[in-house]
């Protein structure tokens, strides 16, 4: 009887802590879809391609949670920021003396790399900046001026509103200064169209470069992963999203973002985008 009486005890006791685990199991499980709340961001528009993917993305794993974005420039989102009105704010470049010391701080999230190309045929592979420059503000019209062959410089551009024009633009010293022979509305287009035009140059994110085209050298620096990694090509930027005071010190629905842009499904959504995932 004795005996019975253990063993019925021992049983309802396994019972018990089966319970338990089985509770603690489904609370952690369900951890990530109890988050809830509003993550409010703002700054860059030249980021919008990359947030609108990342809160599409990062919200289908947290349902509970919506993000929200306004493009308003990078000094504009790092003042929101600085005055508290918004969670985190974007710049698509390092942050300034002031800016720090105002107690933002630099979160770079991805790179953007910008690669120069020409067709096949075109004998110039390496152009300086400068040059570059007085390509798309119509000041150098012929590649012979260049030393290549005797032909019209075709250029080729994106449609204003395009992020990836405004960062071309910007970084090259040439916004809203640039005498395009052609603007077109996507990255596969301007590919397209230079590799088919004689003379043709134009723009696209690195990622796209394929063997029809040739990607020209900036300064003599190759457009690479590697060397946009190492600061060494111009036409590249870090995508920043600040934070006031770092990471450790956010609130649980900032940490939960910025986790989830460092995971791999984050690290998809950025190369998808068409950007360098930073080391």
């Amino acid at each position: 009887m004795k005996k019975r009486i253990l063993t019925m005890i021992c049983a309802v006791g396994v019972m018990a802590l089966a319970l338990t685990g089985c509770g603690k199991s489904n609370s952690g499980k369900n951890d990530s879809k109890e988050l809830s709340g509003t993550l409010s961001l703002a700054g860059s528009t030249s980021m919008e391609k990359l947030c609108e993917a990342m809160s599409e993305s990062f919200m289908d794993v947290y349902p509970g949670v919506t993000v929200t974005v306004e493009y308003t420039g990078s000094g504009a989102g790092l003042e929101s920021l600085a005055s508290g009105s918004v969670d985190i704010g974007n710049a698509s470049r390092h942050l300034k003396d002031g800016e720090l010391s105002a107690g933002s701080v630099e979160n770079v999230v991805a790179i953007d790399g910008i690669a120069v190309i020409t067709d096949k045929k075109n004998t110039v592979t390496d152009i300086s900046s400068e040059d570059l420059a007085k390509i798309y503000r119509g000041e150098i019209r012929n590649w012979s001026e260049l030393g290549g062959k005797e032909e019209a410089i075709v250029v080729i551009g994106r449609e204003a509103g395009s992020g990836t024009r405004d960062a071309f633009e910007e970084l090259l010293g040439v916004k809203d200064a640039c005498a395009y022979a052609q603007e077109l509305d996507s990255t596969g287009a301007v590919l397209a169209k230079v590799g088919s035009i004689s003379g043709a140059i134009g723009y696209v994110s690195l990622d796209v470069v394929d063997d029809s085209v040739t990607a020209v050298s900036i300064d003599g620096i190759e457009p690479t992963e590697e060397k946009i990694l190492a600061g060494k090509y111009l036409l590249s930027r870090p995508f920043v999203m600040a934070t006031k005071g770092d990471l450790t010190g956010q609130n649980e629905l900032v940490k939960a973002w910025f986790d989830y842009i460092s995971s791999d499904a984050g690290k998809q959504v950025i190369k998808k985008v068409g950007l360098i995932i930073p080391e």
